[in-house]
């Protein structure tokens, strides 16, 4: 199960500690690396965009398909180079930061425009900033990143400057990743309200048509201020993305393989090994790949809210994870396609610098006897657990019915030792809703990752009680926080990295999720009209790196329809991919 609460921006820090400035001679355009200089421009990519999200607004909705269309519409003053990780231009053509790691002044490229013709000034950039910063905006989860400065000074029309309160690695990535939006757009709106509507951008694409619930199409904009830029040449590529709503997974399958989806991501091994299968693969009209990169590896765990009995006691706690049956569930639901988690930083561990955290077991006698410290004893006559009265009893709050089998295995599992658990279905709004409020006690929850590990927004305290944040689970420790606050001025990313090690075991030893399993590489299903490049991914991108740097391949169409239509095969693809081998 893939998705929720996505953090999709890679962060590197800025090191040494003289002044810097970074102006257009120090820098030259050149070619994106990974696109292909056969890319063209034009045509539909049809996409599976997961359930309809509560807001196409990535303020107000930190998920990730918001995160990616908000991304294609609003820009920041920085972009990144996708190799080396550099911060290149963005709506930003120069930028200065003092010796002193506090000051950060931005000169805004003159040629920015809106959609509408009108320039992207320093007042678009303040204005943002303090809607997010207005206690009154549902933006809780970004307001982390930007509490450090002081509100940004406009110098000119074209020149801001962003102060911070304190010293941090994260600084200049946090003002330079800021989306801008159009102050004379928005201004005197209710921003809660800015959801689906978003009439002017500066970005490469825009919204084209919204079929509520359905599907949400962005057309690709020939008048984008940027469109000749050299590192912009075979990126975004397709005249059209269209993403295409489903409640449950499977029938996003379902219409994959009738060729109404173009791409289709696998997160379920059975689907892989047992059902992407048969004619259409055989003759490689879908073609089945494995993509290895450098992709970081988030985490998937069984979010407990620690704000709420009972799960507010850390042996509860533990008691759950170890009546969790990964190894049942990777062997018999997921054909042993996963590696089980032990850690919630995983990619910061290697063979030579090995994870010390033990692999929690399935042991039910462990979990009896952690309950029975706790005060749970089973009433004899239901055979449930009771503590002053009350039976262990709660809701698993879920919006996919994928997780049905594994939660099913788990709640056969409960029972056995006395626990009963109830399961709340909602849809993304609904449960969205809830995650926003702390209205839960279990939820599924994937995350992804950053290259650059910033513990601050997941795992400090006074993350905890900020709605909408992504302390999901009400997590407090002190030297948790202590750590935290060390390493926000360390700019050694290794120095930095082994903090957060440090932070990660701890963190496990307290068990907020019932961790799950993961896969290190993307496992694609796509339809053998396509062209991409050698790495068929970027370096660091999941599937959907795809849909900016493919392109529809007219040679490649005629070929499958032609062969689809003569019953022949076309020529296979390789079924394995390793970035460091192709580039």
């Amino acid at each position: 199960m893939k998705t929720i609460l996505v953090t999709c921006l890679v962060f590197i820090a800025t090191t040494g500690l003289a002044a810097q400035t970074f102006s257009p001679g120090s820098w030259q355009d050149t070619p994106d690396p990974i696109a292909s200089t056969d890319a063209v421009v034009g045509g539909e990519l049809s996409l599976f965009a997961g359930q309809y999200p509560k807001s196409f607004n990535y303020y107000l909705d930190n998920n990730a398909f918001s995160s990616e269309l908000f991304g294609t519409m609003y820009e920041t003053l920085l972009g990144r180079n996708p190799i080396t990780l550099q911060e290149e231009p963005g709506l930003a053509s120069q930028w200065t930061i003092s010796d002193d790691k506090k000051t950060f002044t931005f000169q805004i490229d003159p040629r920015a425009r809106w959609s509408d013709g009108k320039p992207v000034t320093a007042h678009d950039v303040r204005w943002t900033f303090d809607t997010i910063m207005d206690p009154k905006n549902l933006t809780g989860v970004h307001k982390v990143s930007l509490e450090t400065f002081y509100p940004p000074e406009v110098l000119d029309t074209h020149t801001i400057r962003f102060k911070a309160r304190a010293v941090h690695w994260r600084n200049l990535l946090s003002a330079g990743g800021l989306q801008v939006l159009p102050k004379h757009i928005y201004s005197g709106k209710d921003f809660n309200k800015i959801n689906f509507e978003f009439p002017v951008v500066s970005g490469p694409y825009r919204i084209g048509t919204i079929n509520e619930g359905i599907f949400v199409t962005l057309n690709r904009r020939d008048d984008y201020w940027n469109r000749n830029a050299k590192r912009l040449q075979g990126v975004g590529n397709f005249k059209t993305l269209k993403y295409n709503f489903f409640a449950e997974r499977s029938n996003a399958f379902e219409a994959f393989k009738k060729g109404k989806i173009d791409i289709y991501p696998v997160y379920t091994s059975r689907l892989w090994m047992k059902e992407a299968r048969g004619k259409s693969f055989d003759m490689n009209w879908i073609i089945k790949q494995k993509i290895y990169n450098h992709q970081p590896q988030g985490f998937q765990g069984f979010a407990m809210n620690m704000r709420k009995f009972p799960f507010d006691d850390r042996r509860v706690r533990q008691a759950m994870a170890h009546l969790l049956d990964r190894e049942k569930m990777n062997r018999t639901l997921m054909y042993n396609q996963y590696y089980l988690h032990k850690s919630y930083f995983e990619d910061l561990y290697t063979k030579d610098n090995p994870c010390p955290n033990p692999l929690i077991p399935f042991d039910k006698a462990k979990a009896r006897e952690l309950l029975r410290q706790v005060g749970w004893v089973a009433n004899p006559k239901t055979g449930l657990l009771e503590k002053k009265g009350r039976k262990f009893s709660f809701q698993f709050l879920t919006r996919d019915q994928t997780s049905d089998k594994f939660l099913a295995i788990y709640a056969e599992d409960l029972k056995d030792v006395g626990i009963e658990v109830k399961i709340d279905r909602k849809d993304w709004a609904a449960w969205a809703r809830d995650m926003d409020e702390f209205n839960y006690q279990m939820t599924w929850a994937a995350w992804g990752a950053i290259v650059f590990k910033d513990p601050e927004g997941m795992w400090a305290s006074k993350e905890a009680d900020r709605k909408g944040g992504n302390n999901i689970t009400g997590f407090k420790n002190a030297k948790v926080d202590e750590l935290i606050e060390k390493q926000k001025t360390i700019f050694d990313v290794q120095k930095r990295h082994a903090m957060v090690r440090q932070i990660d075991q701890i963190i496990y030893q307290d068990y907020p999720y019932v961790l799950l399993w993961n896969i290190n590489c993307v496992r694609l299903l796509y339809w053998n009209k396509f062209g991409t490049p050698d790495t068929v991914l970027s370096k660091y991108g999941d599937e959907r790196s795809a849909y900016f740097y493919w392109w529809l391949d007219e040679d490649s169409k005629a070929d499958l329809a032609d062969a689809m239509q003569s019953a022949v095969p076309l020529p296979p693809r390789d079924p394995s991919i390793i970035f460091d081998e192709r580039f």
